[in-house]
């Protein structure tokens, strides 16, 4: 059965609801539980988050390289997540782009909603609430825009310093998601450019999605996105002062907790299509506070929309294994997994070989 949606009028920003004084509440079409029993003790050394420091990937001696990369494996099969350090995005950079996101949600909502448009992700640039107002069921805190930066580059044209910013920004982080993916491919025993090739990632998609939550006055009954997992191969996240993303490990939910100027990074479904469930997509969710507003910043790295994913068969012969997905068009998964069917669920119950 379709779901059912939260509303079908128009909502009002997320913002716009925060800051309205008779606020003292979370209403109704927000309402969401969070069971605090699913948290995870960040003091407990099972949840100790991994950190690699891309210097000793870049401009370490070969020892090290090897040893970050032995590292990977152990990571990337239990974690799908780690923070990602000197990795030489200026802090400066990475606060711009925070400013420069702020600017753009503090403007007023008329003006915001000149970037409205349909539900394609592919769309070159998206601002709404919630997640997708003709499926949700509870709404979200949160307001946000979606860019696609490559391989074709497009900006937001307000506030006026966003272009600038988002050009320089987008072209650095992609460089250090490149780095990374050369890395995994070097972990999974192929050559370092074996998935930059075959994800044909010369026209890969890549967005930079910016989140803002509003302090909500019942913060555990609201949520800024439910679990789930990113569509890509990596995505790459930074945000201002506040935490709020949370990462599953091992059946709890881990608050991250992390450097200023660290990357976030969390393996995606296509990571976990192509290395047939050896690398893992993470769960996670962004749950939101009643101090101060949290921004975070997404920068998912795909595939090119047109290549056809499937387990690699360089792999599968290495660990004699039948592949465990079907291959499918990285435009048409993405579809598949913002669909109404799909709605919230996991993606690869789809593609089961």
């Amino acid at each position: 059965m379709a779901p059912v949606a939260a509303q079908t009028m128009d909502v009002k920003s997320i913002k716009s609801v925060a800051e309205s004084p008779a606020l003292s509440s979370v209403p109704s079409a927000y309402d969401f539980n969070i069971n605090p029993n699913d948290e995870a003790d960040p003091n407990d050394p099972e949840f100790a988050i991994p950190i690699v420091d891309m210097s000793l990937l870049t401009s370490g001696s070969p020892d090290q390289r090897s040893k970050i990369i032995h590292d990977l494996v152990k990571i990337c099969e239990e974690w799908g997540f780690f923070i990602a350090i000197n990795h030489g995005v200026p802090e400066s950079l990475m606060k711009g782009m925070i400013d420069a996101c702020h600017g753009f949600f503090s403007l007023p909502d008329e003006e915001k909603e000149e970037f409205k448009s349909g539900n394609d992700v592919l769309e070159m640039f998206k601002y709404g609430t919630s997640y997708n107002l003709a499926l949700d069921k509870v709404l979200l805190w949160r307001d946000f825009f979606k860019v696609r930066v490559h391989p074709e580059f497009y900006s937001l044209y307000k506030p006026a310093c966003f272009s600038e910013v988002s050009m320089e920004f987008s072209k650095r982080t992609r460089e250090v998601a490149l780095e990374i993916t050369r890395a995994i491919s070097e972990s999974l025993g192929l050559e370092p450019n074996y998935i930059h090739d075959a994800m044909n990632m010369d026209r890969g998609l890549q967005m930079l999605a910016a989140n803002y939550y509003p302090p909500c006055p019942q913060p555990e009954h609201a949520i800024g996105i439910p679990h789930h997992t990113d569509h890509g191969l990596v995505t790459l996240l930074i945000q201002n002062e506040m935490n709020g993303l949370q990462v599953e490990h091992n059946g709890k939910w881990l608050t991250v907790n992390g450097p200023a100027n660290g990357f976030f990074v969390n393996l995606a479904d296509q990571m976990q299509i192509l290395t047939n469930g050896k690398y893992k997509s993470v769960m996670h969710r962004a749950t939101v506070n009643n101090k101060a507003t949290r921004i975070s910043i997404a920068i998912p790295h795909g595939p090119s929309v047109d290549t056809l994913i499937a387990p690699a068969p360089e792999l599968l012969e290495k660990e004699g294994q039948a592949p465990k997905y079907i291959g499918m068009n990285y435009k048409e998964y993405i579809q598949l997994q913002q669909s109404g069917k799909n709605y919230m669920k996991s993606t690869f119950d789809h593609i089961l070989a």
